[in-house]
């Protein structure tokens, strides 16, 4: 029966060991034994070249070695070059690719300039106690009369200094040291009739202080000119700020036939349409031809200077300010439609009684932006607020940042610049150290320690002009009588000085074939893979599939080392020998003093001492704890009853 087969069991027969897996049994997940059998397993069967030698070999200790050696600098080989592809990958290289195209092109915007900021009639007024002090200033300074009414007096320096701040000095520079001096009256050891002056040992300036005259600097210059200009240019802006818009915006009413005679494009004569006006404190009137607000933008489908814009001007000077506008002629500058025209840093002068032919070359680059280059696309990520309201181009940036930086340090706007709503163009009546605050704001600003150049990303688009001028004397000898009275009949104007009165500009395509530059991604991922393809292929000559191969051994690696991790921690707690500990214990623990439960079965007391195959059972490793059940009740047992009990079936 059922019963006494565990019986029998259960008191004579010694553990079975568990049976073995069959070879047609096969579990869904197994694993190696040992890292050996992983390792010849894999080179047995890997598809990657030389990693069988290292099996077949094994015999041969030497080549063993050798292919082992060979094998493992041949993956570090292949790994140094892996990282030198990702690192070139990472480093985001680009490529430029330079294209020539040939199409109908689109004329830019020309603006051209006065060179003269208000008729000196108009404003005559406004500038008169400026143009006082200033004369009485060279006088003082250069013994300068210009109009031979000022005479020297001691007090004249006080009283400049009562009716208009910053007044300009002549300041006495350091001593030059003993070998400058020797080295300088060496060089003058040949007489001459010039004169001998160090500019060094003197300079020109004005003193400026902040708010509360606790620092002051003088901001000097070694030219007696540019001195008397800038301290002019100075107070001129003052004076600017002061006016009403009303007198301002009256002021600056100029008509186009004053100062431009003729304008041709195509050979098509030009009409109001085609320009707009805007007004420079410096510059003075301004026109823009075939800016965004033209209705039709001009095309050029022909180049050469007969179909490109044909300007004359006038460039007389009767009535120019004297002391600020200097230069003589025309500004001219070159730009796309919806850009501002930058005159102080991209315009140049043109000579009065001068035909000058600028010929043009348009060149396109697109840059990358994000990880491959520090580029905007259309500036809306860039920290600075837009003043001009036109598109982004670096220049507008920069002096976008720059006013923000002066409104923000010196609590007024510079009347060269845009100004946001609310607030004032700087005047020293109002805001008495604001020249103090500019001048050391500029000297910030070129340095960069405002920041501007590094907030000021460049456009990822942009558009220029190459530039290249010629020039030749308008109107020659032989035909200026006549073209001189043509233009005074036509303008209903006189020219006094025929020579420095006009003259001629023309703009044109040198040829409409145009350069674009765009960058490109170097490495892409593709170019990456087959990059790792080909060194992979090169070093062991595998495929895709092999790289699967080696992830199935690293996977296989780390299983093995984890269930060895796991084999050892539960040898230390759950050991064997802890166990036959436990079962020596039992053994020698009288019957009787077990609980009853463990054993129920009654002790007989003719029961003899456990014999020989109770020893043995004894010693031989214990059962499983969860098989330490109450035993069926039976009438006698053979063998100690101290022995552990077997389940009994239902």
């Amino acid at each position: 029966m059922k019963g006494d087969k565990h019986e029998e069991q259960g008191l004579g027969s010694e553990p079975t060991a568990p049976q073995q897996p069959t070879e047609e049994e096969e579990a869904l997940i197994e694993f190696h034994r040992s890292y050996r059998e992983l390792f010849e397993f894999f080179c047995n069967h890997t598809t990657i070249h030389g990693a069988i030698r290292l099996v077949c070999s094994q015999h041969n200790r030497m080549k063993t070695a050798f292919w082992a050696v060979l094998w493992l600098c041949t993956f570090g080989m292949m790994y140094w070059q892996f990282g030198l592809l990702f690192g070139e990958y990472f480093s985001y290289p680009v490529s430029l690719n330079i294209n020539l195209n040939s199409d109908k092109l689109v004329f830019p915007a020309v603006t051209v300039c006065t060179l003269n900021p208000y008729r000196y009639s108009k404003i005559k007024d406004e500038l008169e106690e400026l143009d006082r002090i200033t004369e009485q200033t060279l006088y003082d300074l250069y013994k300068y009369n210009s109009s031979n009414t000022l005479v020297e007096h001691p007090r004249g320096r006080r009283d400049l200094r009562e009716t208009l701040p910053h007044p300009l000095q002549r300041l006495r520079g350091p001593a030059p040291p003993q070998e400058a001096r020797r080295a300088r009256s060496a060089a003058s050891s040949v007489r001459d009739n010039n004169p001998q002056v160090n500019r060094k040992d003197w300079k020109i300036g004005f003193q400026l202080c902040n708010q509360n005259k606790s620092d002051c600097f003088y901001q000097t210059y070694s030219s007696g000119v540019d001195a008397v200009r800038e301290w002019y240019r100075f107070h001129y802006i003052n004076i600017l700020s002061r006016l009403p818009a009303d007198t301002s915006l009256s002021l600056e009413e100029d008509e186009v036939d004053n100062f431009i005679f003729a304008c041709r494009f195509n050979q098509v004569s030009c009409n109001q349409a085609n320009y707009s006006h805007f007004h420079h404190p410096m510059y003075g009137n301004c026109y823009t031809f075939n800016d965004k607000n033209n209705s039709n933008l001009w095309m050029s489908s022909m180049p050469g200077i007969n179909n490109g814009l044909s300007l004359t001007l006038r460039t007389e000077q009767n009535d120019f300010i004297p002391l600020l506008s200097t230069v003589t002629g025309a500004r001219v500058m070159v730009h796309g439609q919806d850009e501002p025209a930058f005159m102080d840093d991209g315009g140049f002068n043109l000579r009065p009684g001068v035909e000058t032919s600028i010929s043009m070359r348009k060149e396109a680059l697109d840059r990358l932006g994000g990880n491959y280059g520090d580029c905007t696309k259309n500036g809306s990520d860039i920290p600075v607020q837009n003043l001009y309201q036109s598109k982004y181009t670096q220049q507008v940036c920069i002096h976008s940042c720059f006013q923000e930086s002066m409104i923000k340090e010196c609590g007024c706007a510079y009347i060269f610049y845009p100004r946001p709503l609310g607030v004032e163009f700087c005047d020293y009546r109002k805001h008495n150290s604001w020249g103090y605050c500019y001048y050391k704001l500029q000297d910030a600003f070129s340095s960069d320690r405002l920041g501007c150049f590094t907030k000021c990303r460049k456009p990822c688009s942009v558009t220029s002009y190459q530039l290249s001028a010629g020039y030749s004397r308008w109107p020659s000898v032989t035909s200026q009588d006549w073209i001189f009275r043509m233009l005074s009949l036509q303008n209903n104007y006189t020219i006094n000085n025929k020579r420095n009165g006009v003259a001629k500009l023309n703009i044109f395509f040198e040829e409409l074939n145009y350069k674009t530059s765009s960058e490109s991604p170097s490495v892409t991922m593709v170019t990456l893979l087959s990059n790792l393809g080909s060194q992979w292929s090169l070093w062991f000559g595998s495929s895709v599939l092999s790289v699967v191969e080696m992830a199935e051994l690293i996977f296989d690696l780390v299983v093995i080392t984890c269930l060895m991790l796991l084999r050892r921690f539960r040898s230390r707690y759950w050991s064997p020998g802890r166990g036959r500990r436990g079962a020596q214990e039992v053994a020698s623990t009288p019957a009787s003093s077990l609980p009853s439960h463990f054993c129920p079965y009654p002790a007989s007391p003719s029961s003899s001492p456990p014999g020989p195959a109770a020893s043995s059972a004894l010693t031989a490793p214990p059962p499983a704890y969860a098989t330490l059940s109450p035993c069926p009740s039976r009438s006698g047992s053979v063998g100690s009853s101290s022995t552990a009990c077997t389940p009994r079936e239902p």
